[in-house]
């Protein structure tokens, strides 16, 4: 592991343990600069695993105790599946909804890399990464809904957003959430994207939560919708059985996208 990893590793067991820290304490705690410091907790940030504060940072509702390097390794191979499975629903001539998050963000490059979709296609997005993503494609319509952008995820929110969505219909929508469950569905940390992303999957024809495996049986502050809202839930094929019988059992559809050789599948 190294240096970085170690001290983002330390930074995450501190917040584990103690809920806040401060930029100072940390510097003496780690041996290193305040603006190195600094970095660290804005690179946290970045991948959704705190929330910076004056002077330092506070935890968020995520497992500290895995480690960090493997969560990323782990997740970024799921994301992927989920991504290609995502992708695999989309056709020619059709409105895709994306919402911002990672999962969401990895569906847009995904698509981008298909050149059998890069034609006669409409993206609808509250994402400037996304909309910034997919733009420069020229076969593809980029609507970008307006808003106030969220520094920590990049996605446009605020009564904008709704006069532009209402405004229209989306075929397919694909909606990224911080947690999900067979009792809670998906929900996110912000209540703001959390009615963004429920009204972008009212204004589609059909909507599916995309979310990575270590986001299941968990829930988070604000409630996007449970199956009135989301037919589906394409995740990766490290579910549990009992989480899937339960996904299952609540009435959504699940798709577990493979991320394993056939082998080694369960």
């Amino acid at each position: 592991m190294s240096p970085r990893e170690d001290r983002l590793d330390r930074i995450l067991a501190r917040l584990d343990r103690d809920s806040t820290v401060g930029v100072e304490a940390l510097s003496e705690e780690l041996g290193v600069s305040l603006a190195t410091v600094r970095r660290d907790l804005d690179l946290l940030e970045q991948r959704r695993l705190l929330e910076r504060t004056h002077g330092g940072a506070s935890r968020r509702n995520v497992d500290y105790d895995l480690s960090l390097r493997y969560k990323e390794a782990a997740a970024t191979e799921a994301k992927a599946a989920i991504a290609r499975a995502a992708v695999a629903r989309i056709t020619p001539g059709s409105v895709i909804g994306l919402s911002g998050g990672t999962t969401t963000f990895m569906v847009a490059d995904a698509l981008s890399q298909r050149d059998d979709l890069l034609h006669d296609l409409t993206i609808v997005t509250n994402a400037v990464d996304i909309a910034h993503k997919l733009a420069v494609h020229p076969g593809i319509k980029v609507i970008v809904c307006g808003g106030v952008i969220n520094a920590s995820s990049f996605e446009l929110v605020g009564s904008f957003v709704d006069a532009v969505l209402r405004g229209i219909w989306i075929d397919l929508a694909f909606i990224g959430v911080h947690a999900f469950s067979a009792t809670a569905g998906g929900t996110t940390a912000n209540e703001d994207e959390a009615y963004v992303n429920r009204l972008m999957a009212q204004r589609a024809e059909r909507a599916i939560v995309v979310a990575d495996s270590s986001k299941c049986g968990r829930r988070s502050f604000a409630s996007v919708g449970g199956t009135e809202v989301f037919e589906e839930i394409i995740t990766d094929d490290s579910l549990g059985e009992d989480e899937l019988r339960e996904l299952t059992a609540a009435g959504y559809a699940v798709d577990l996208a493979p991320t394993r050789p056939e082998g080694e599948r369960r």
